[in-house]
């Protein structure tokens, strides 16, 4: 489908994402929930450093960076990888490949279209917290500031393209959740979701700081609460914008893979 015809449907599929979250409120309410352990962190560790700061940390360090999570977690997630398994285990995989629209654009329209409603669910909340208890661990600086919406974009396509990777393992695998499960426990810790990448066993934190999971998650909130300068800025939007290519490449060269074994079995 050529990319005149894509962006023309793209406004159909806006409105077709926003019905699916509308008609699977319950089903998008509970994934929201299932996205507040950054709550339960942050009144474990504000606790560790309300005596004195811990590895640099201050009680309002610790509040603007979990709060922080809590944000670029929720406009950032995907469950994708879930429902590409759920088409293929159903069958329903069948009848979207005859579209002549490609599934990654269709999903990632349906996907783009639920932020809103995340938005209404959990940022008020978060903002109201973050301003009144963790405003003066908030950046101030300019650049910073202007690479956010950026940093935030491209920490949603890496994302994408990594639960939609795993989501086309399942023309392969039948276990397509145990994969979903250990991938979340890797990203758990290795994304800066559990605890900041700096309190991280140095080892851990060295492999952290180059591997795609951190500018997942961690790279937008590091230019929410640190004071960075100018070079550190560009070594992190350059190595989101690397791995948002990388991932993409790697995510459609497992989909074409995974298509041609689903038709090859009679899919």
């Amino acid at each position: 489908m050529s990319a005149t015809r894509t962006l023309r449907a793209l406004p159909t599929l806006l409105r077709i994402g926003v019905a699916e979250t509308v008609a699977y409120r319950a089903e998008f309410l509970v994934w929201i929930l299932t996205t507040t352990l950054p709550l339960v962190m942050l009144g474990l560790w504000t606790s560790v450093a309300e005596e004195a700061p811990f590895r640099g940390y201050t009680s309002a360090a610790f509040v603007a960076y979990y709060l922080s999570n809590l944000i670029v977690r929720n406009l950032t997630g995907s469950w994708v990888a879930w429902q590409i398994s759920e088409e293929i285990r159903l069958g329903a995989m069948s009848m979207r490949l005859l579209r002549p629209l490609h599934p990654y654009v269709a999903f990632a329209a349906s996907h783009l279209a639920a932020i809103p409603f995340r938005s209404v669910v959990v940022l008020p909340i978060a903002i109201v917290l973050l301003v009144s208890s963790g405003s003066s661990a908030l950046t101030t600086e300019p650049l910073q500031l202007a690479l956010i919406v950026p940093a935030l974009a491209l920490a949603w396509i890496i994302t994408f393209n990594v639960m939609f990777m795993i989501g086309s393992l399942g023309f392969f695998v039948t276990k397509t959740m145990a994969l979903l499960n250990l991938y979340f426990a890797v990203f758990s810790l290795l994304s800066g979701y559990l605890l900041p990448i700096p309190l991280l066993p140095r080892v851990i934190g060295w492999f952290a700081e180059w591997l795609p999971f951190r500018f997942m998650l961690s790279a937008p909130i590091e230019l929410m609460t640190l004071h960075l300068d100018g070079e550190a800025c560009a070594r992190i939007m350059l190595a989101q914008l690397g791995w948002g290519l990388a991932t993409l490449v790697l995510a459609l060269w497992v989909w074409r893979r995974g298509v041609r074994n689903f038709e090859a079995v009679g899919g």
